[in-house]
């Protein structure tokens, strides 16, 4: 059986760890290489490091701080904002990270996907989705979406991009899976009504993109307590947990999560 992965975040802003409800509000948690050297000592499976205002300001992902972290892990390391091509992708590659993230960039112009998985394999490309409840009134014909991907009175979630600022009219289920046949080779899916919360993740939303694709996707946005990591496992199907706040302000270390889980049945790499 494969075991489950916990995941650990670093949303960076300005060069520090920072945490926030529903992507505002941010607080500071920290120096990103000092909590990276933390969490791998503590037995985190991967980690993966958000530069979350790169795509609102237009601005590349901060290298150095990307080479800083990488000096403090031995285990996967992920990286996401800010990434717009393939020369991207292969420079934050070269500074320590296994994979790459892509959100604003993969949305823009999916044909990215394809060619970072071509350029340096599918387990390499990894595709953020930030997904809100859809309302109502944002259920609407754009002529610049997709028609195959576009929401529909059915929809349930929206695709959002430049770190949660713009809504794109694509339906984030059906992007999910067009995502993956372009080639991605893993889904970090957030919900942004979660995000801080500390209520749970959004289970009906984790399950939809975990039953869509054949990739591990990522469960992101709303764990508050261990049970909320085991539901996502057991209802949510996902195949990782990603966790900011219990483990920056010390609530849980990632030994106790994984104690907690294998006492529930989840297998789990320790």
């Amino acid at each position: 059986m494969l075991t489950k992965r916990i995941i650990p975040c670093l949303d960076v802003d300005a060069g520090r760890v920072v945490k926030g409800t529903s992507f505002v509000n941010l607080r500071d948690a920290g120096d990103p290489a000092e909590l990276a050297a933390l969490y791998n000592k503590e037995g985190g499976d991967e980690l993966v490091f958000l530069d979350i205002t790169a795509s609102a300001d237009s601005r590349e992902t901060m290298v150095e701080v990307i080479e800083r972290v990488s000096e403090q892990v031995f285990i996967p390391l992920t990286v996401g904002g800010g990434i717009r091509s393939v020369e991207d992708i292969r420079r934050m590659l070269h500074a320590g990270a296994d994979k790459v993230s892509v959100n604003t960039a993969a949305v823009n112009d999916p044909d990215l996907i394809t060619q970072g998985a071509h350029g340096f394999g599918n387990q390499c490309i990894v595709v953020a989705i930030d997904a809100k409840r859809v309302t109502v009134d944002q259920v609407s014909d754009n002529p610049s979406v997709d028609p195959e991907l576009s929401l529909t009175p059915d929809s349930k979630w929206q695709v959002f991009t430049r770190g949660g600022r713009t809504p794109t009219g694509l339906d984030a289920v059906k992007w999910a899976a067009r995502a993956v046949a372009l080639g991605a080779g893993e889904i970090l899916l957030t919900s942004m009504d979660a995000d801080g919360q500390l209520e749970g993740y959004d289970l009906a939303l984790t399950r939809s993109i975990s039953q869509a694709v054949t990739v591990p996707v990522i469960a992101s946005g709303g764990a508050g307590n261990l049970d909320h990591l085991f539901q996502a496992f057991d209802q949510g199907k996902a195949d990782a947990v990603l966790a900011a706040s219990i483990f920056h302000f010390g609530t849980y270390s990632i030994g106790q999560a994984k104690e907690y889980l294998e006492g529930r049945g989840v297998p789990m790499r320790r």
